[in-house]
């Protein structure tokens, strides 16, 4: 059986192997290798390559059009909503326009758009060298519920839809994408025709040309620019809508990261994912440019190592922990609650699964290390549990009698303050339910004064001038993850109140630092396994 050592020192191998192999397929992404011959050849003529039409420079035209039906075979029951004559492919331009909404779409249906870049003066279908792509300008969702002052009655808008249904809330309605992000492939880049790299030969519509192959234009539509933020609700009065076009030039490198990251965030609500939680992902790559993009990934990275670390060695430190000598139990109870209302609130702010899922293995945690502290016991009567609790030795009591001390002291400061920020918030904050308005009161509670419940294990250490108890590891690990949530505090969508939670657990690590240089851990004296430092050192040479 492998060691803790040995199996700490395996996943850590893992990790790295993962790390590099990562580097390794994202290298392969960015750098496509271009056609060999071509260079000795010069004049276009090798075999084997693919050259770009683009090369040609041809006399260009941008086309958008919308329709209800997925294909379109002429210039039928389609409506022409941008038109740019003098397409330059190297000008980046935005232009916002109005689209008429047709009584389909309004009536909960979906509204196409075909962009066409052809060349100038010829409609797009009598243009043999077109290229075109479709994009959806409407999406699905579950519309987010209104909130309501939950002492008067009102809502934010002051008013309701005498339309909308008393189930409509629950169905998904449909939402226009007011915007349109277009990009073109503009590198010369001379592809070898026997090795196309899969992700960009979708995209791709060749022609010969003599005794050449020809790729013309690449044309993208860049679906991770499409934000939750800027979904708008189609109401059956709704006649028209904004539409904003958006175009920039890519190179190939960043085209071909692009359609990777694309394909990942599909796969991700093939699996489940919503659209709000596709969404949390698309954010982490718009909205970061690539450089800090390769930061973020191997900040997550070592914060998923460290999560790991933490979380095993946390457990092993409690399943070997017999007594409760120096530890505050308070504390323990403070942070499990605190842990499950956390999650209780992301949940119900619907927040990503990124965060998510975290915090719901940690509430599990939390949960079993309260039944260590009290020394419970859960025996089965049939279906009804019967709990037991374990008796204190005179140790323990000891630091129970300084547990209690501490709290009583904060008693007087903590409990005014949260319920006078719950009286505070049902006043003047509207929620979508009272449930929403509990949860919310115990969390801003838990973020603003949480940390107050850490005080009184900083006063046990105090009291009794050590911190030989407490799992360094387990904290050495979480402190890491602490300074690395405070880089995705930037990064991933999350309530502020979360956000402001994550600075402030530096201050109580800083703190624990602190109390650590302050009293040195004495190696001869006995641990509540019986053991010593010194006496295990000596096992060890005898």
């Amino acid at each position: 059986m492998l060691s803790r050592s040995s199996f700490t020192s395996l996943v850590v191998g893992v990790f790295a192997v993962y790390v590099a192999h990562t580097c390794w397929v994202m290298y392969g992404i960015v750098y496509t290798r271009p056609c060999p011959a071509a260079a000795a050849a010069g004049d276009g003529a090798a075999g084997g390559c693919v050259w770009p039409y683009l090369a040609r420079r041809p006399k260009l035209q941008l086309s958008v059009y919308t329709t209800t039906r997925s294909s379109i075979g002429a210039e039928s029951n389609i409506d022409l909503v941008l038109n740019v004559e003098d397409f330059d492919i190297e000008s980046k331009f935005e232009r916002t326009v109005n689209v008429s909404v047709p009584k389909k779409t309004r009536n909960n249906g979906t509204l196409y758009a075909f962009i066409f870049l052809h060349h100038a003066g010829i409609l797009p279908w009598h243009d043999g060298k077109q290229v075109h792509i479709v994009s959806p300008l409407t999406t699905y969702m579950i519309p987010k519920p209104e909130e309501i002052n939950l002492l008067t009655g009102e809502s934010a808008t002051q008013q309701i839809e005498a339309e909308k249904q008393p189930n409509a809330l629950d169905e998904p309605v449909s939402h226009w994408r007011s915007k349109l992000t277009l990009n073109v492939m503009v590198e010369d880049f001379v592809f070898d025709g026997s090795s196309l790299p899969a992700d960009v030969h979708r995209y791709m519509k060749m022609v010969q040309l003599g005794k050449t192959v020809h790729y013309l234009p690449i044309l993208f539509i860049d679906q991770l620019s499409n934000r939750v933020k800027d979904l708008m609700v189609i109401n059956r009065s709704t006649t028209e809508l904004p539409l904003t076009v958006s175009y920039d030039k890519i190179s190939l490198g960043k085209l071909r990261f692009w359609i990777h990251m694309q394909d990942a965030v599909y796969s991700l609500q093939q699996f489940g994912f919503s659209e709000k939680d596709a969404d949390e992902v698309k954010g982490i790559f718009v909205d970061t440019n690539l450089y800090f993009l390769a930061l973020t990934f191997f900040v997550a990275a070592f914060h998923l190592l460290f999560d790991f670390l933490a979380f095993k060695n946390d457990i092993s430190f409690w399943k070997k922990k017999r007594s409760m000598i120096g530890m505050s139990t308070k504390a323990v109870l403070w942070r499990c609650f605190s842990t499950v209302v956390i999650f209780l609130f992301l949940l119900d702010e619907q927040t990503s699964l990124l965060v998510l899922i975290p915090a719901g293995i940690g509430a599990v945690i939390e949960l079993w290390k309260v039944k260590k502290a009290l020394k419970m016991t859960i025996r089965w009567q049939g279906l009804r549990p019967k709990f037991q609790f374990g008796a204190y030795n005179d140790s323990e009591k000891k630091t129970e009698e300084y547990d209690a001390q501490a709290m009583k002291y904060l008693s007087y400061l903590l409990y005014p303050l949260c319920i006078g920020g719950a009286g505070y918030s049902l006043l003047n904050v509207k929620y979508k339910s009272w449930y929403s308005w509990l949860i919310n009161s115990f969390v801003n509670g838990v973020y603003a004064f949480g940390f107050l419940f850490m005080l009184p294990q900083l006063f046990v250490n105090y009291k009794m001038k050590s911190v030989a108890h407490l799992p360094w590891k387990a904290f050495t690990y979480k402190a890491f993850n602490t300074f690395i949530d405070d880089i995705f505090a930037f990064i991933i969508t999350m309530p502020t109140s979360h956000r402001l939670a994550c600075f402030r657990d530096d201050v109580v690590f800083l703190v624990y630092l602190y109390q650590r240089w302050l009293y040195p851990v004495d190696k001869s004296r006995v641990n509540e396994y019986g053991e010593s430092y010194e006496e295990k050192l000596k096992k060890k040479s005898s």
